[in-house]
Parts: C-alpha cells; sequence; structure tokens
C-alpha cells in the first residue's frame, strides 16, 4: 500500500491481517496508526495532518484503521473514543495520543522518528531530554497526579480510590494519564523510582501512591500536604475575565474539534478583535461548572468583559443585524 515513486501515502488498514502485515513493514523505523471514524469531523481534519506528516517523514508508516469497522483491533488496544492515535515500533505499542490535537501529534512524530535514528552512545541525551520533560510534567501543577485514566474515567481500581479521596477533601490537583505516552509510563518509574501508579507529586516532589495517600488522609496530614482547591465559582469569574474577549469552546484557535466552535471561529476571526479561548475538553470542572454559572447548557459560550453574550446562534444574530462589533468592544 506504499505509494509509487517513494511517494508519502497514508495506507488504510480495513482488517486484523491487514493492520498487522502494515506493522511489519521493512524499512519503517515507526509506525503511527490513526483509529478513526468517516463520522467524524475532527478525525477527517486529523487524516489530512497525517497526510501532510507524511510527506516529511518518508522514513515512517502512516496508517488509517476504522476503529468501528475492525473492532477486534480496537478492543485490543482499548480504544475507546476517536481519534485515538498508537504509535508502533517493531511491531511493539510505544506511545498513545487520544483527541485531535494536531500539534502533539507532531510533535511525537518528530520525537519517535529522530529517536529511530539516533546514533549508538547518544541514549544519555536521550534520557536526559525525558528527565527534563518529566520534571516540566511534576511542577506542571502545584499538585499533580499521574494515574491511569482520567479523573473523569479512571481506568484502575487503585486511581479510582485516589481521586476519590482527593476530592473528598477538595483537593486542587492536575492528572496525566499514564495510558496517554508510554514514554511517560516506563520514565517516571525511573525518575521517581516508584515502581507503580498513581503517583502524586506536590510541589514537583513525589508524595506517593495510593497507600500513602491513604495514610495522610487518616493521620489527618493529608490537606496540610496539599493544596485546597478555589471555590470553582471563583475560578471561573477568573476564566471568564482573563480577556476582554472569552471564548470558552471545544478545542482552541488552532484547532475546533466541533462544528458550532469551528464556526463561531470564523465569525470572530473575520472581525478582527482579539480574543482568548479555553478548551472546556480539556478540563471537565470547567465543563459542567460553566453551564451551571452561566445558566447556559452548551457550547461554545462567548463572554465579553465578564458577562454572557451567548453561543453561536446569538452571535449569527448579532452579525447579521450588524452589531457584533459594538458588542465585542463591549458597547452593547
Amino acid at each position: 500500500m506504499a505509494a509509487e515513486g517513494g511517494a508519502a501515502a497514508l495506507a488504510e488498514a480495513a482488517s486484523a491481517d491487514q493492520f498487522r502485515d502494515l506493522l511489519q513493514q521493512p524499512g519503517r523505523s515507526l509506525v503511527v496508526v490513526h483509529f478513526w471514524a468517516p463520522w467524524a469531523p475532527q478525525c477527517v481534519q486529523m487524516n489530512n495532518v497525517m497526510a501532510e506528516l507524511a510527506k516529511e517523514h518518508l522514513q515512517v508508516a502512516f496508517v488509517k484503521l476504522e476503529a468501528e469497522a475492525v473492532p477486534e483491533v480496537s478492543e485490543k488496544y482499548e480504544i475507546t473514543s476517536v481519534p485515538t492515535f498508537l504509535f508502533f515500533k517493531n511491531s511493539q505499542k510505544i506511545d498513545r495520543l487520544d483527541g485531535a490535537h494536531a500539534p502533539e501529534l507532531t510533535k511525537k512524530v518528530q520525537r519517535h522518528a529522530s529517536s529511530s535514528t539516533i546514533p549508538p552512545g547518544s541514549n544519555d541525551n536521550v534520557k536526559e531530554d525525558l528527565n527534563v520533560r518529566l520534571q516540566k510534567l511534576t511542577n506542571a501543577a502545584p499538585c499533580m497526579l499521574f494515574m491511569k485514566g482520567t479523573p473523569q474515567e479512571p481506568r484502575c481500581g487503585f486511581s479510582r480510590q485516589i481521586v476519590e479521596i482527593l476530592n473528598k477533601h477538595n483537593i486542587a490537583y492536575s492528572s496525566f494519564d499514564i495510558f496517554s505516552d508510554e514514554e511517560v509510563r516506563q520514565g517516571l518509574k525511573t525518575y521517581s523510582s516508584w515502581p507503580t501508579y498513581p503517583q502524586l507529586y506536590v510541589a514537583g516532589e513525589l508524595i506517593g501512591g495510593l497507600d500513602i495517600v491513604k495514610e495522610l488522609e487518616a493521620s489527618g496530614e493529608l490537606e496540610t500536604t496539599c493544596p485546597k482547591a478555589h471555590k470553582i465559582e471563583d475560578r471561573l469569574k477568573d476564566l471568564i475575565n482573563k480577556a476582554s474577549v472569552m471564548l470558552f469552546m471545544k478545542g482552541n484557535k488552532q484547532m475546533a474539534k466541533c462544528g458550532f466552535s469551528k464556526q463561531i471561529l470564523e465569525i470572530l476571526n473575520g472581525t478582527g478583535v482579539d480574543y482568548e479561548t479555553f478548551d472546556i475538553l480539556e478540563d471537565e470542572e470547567v465543563r459542567q461548572g460553566l453551564k451551571k454559572y452561566s445558566n447556559w447548557p452548551t457550547y461554545p459560550q462567548l463572554y465579553v468583559k465578564g458577562e454572557l453574550v451567548g453561543g453561536l446562534d446569538i452571535v449569527k444574530e448579532l452579525k447579521e443585524t450588524g452589531e457584533l462589533a459594538s458588542t465585542l468592544k463591549g458597547e452593547n
């Protein structure tokens, strides 16, 4: 299924046998597989991104596999949503990316493709780069939880229990799904000398796993060890007022993840007005909390000077009546 004359091509695996054959292609240092669905616009967009990446990385095989058409492969690799990308070397899965994140996909392809061609003796540089990345991740928030799955959908009993404890004590924390990145999953064990997950960090320092957190809870030390959460209302007020014009959407300025968000971006970009965006898919607390706070059940939501303007339909109406420019300046 490779293109003629060495040109880049996006191969397609329509069966488990084809998938296996594509993983074993000779001369390809890395195989990137996109589990997609034709009904999802973001998947179609990401197929276009894959095709562009294939032109730049001729040594990498790029494969698309319709997740629902080849269920035995999707089930084997725990594909629960689309788009999902898996990275393989020597037929072994080495990394994973969930969601339509074009910049992150590009970064992962570049990193894994370059690491395939690293000359012998350069492993020290790779370890150093990974350690720098792990240091940044463990310091990404005052309290960081590395777990299997997400706080909304834990994928093991230990992760579920630690999330329940942190939530019960109103601890403010961010999380990282170690299933989404095999390099982090393996590297953090060595970095922290802690062989299992979940792992909880405060101010970049390892606190421990579930047993340690349970001990801290029992001794009453958990709330003094971990930062308490701000009230969600205060956080939402801060976010809404982060910029004069704030758009809460699915995706961001560079990549909308739903049709409504894409349309409202096009309208705002046509006005020339500066605005900031917040991806509600990245933060479940904000996604659910803002619906109640604003009494507006859907996204996108547009705010001007801290006040809700509305969603796509309202913005379309304002554009048609010629009131959008003055509304975005806060004159209405």
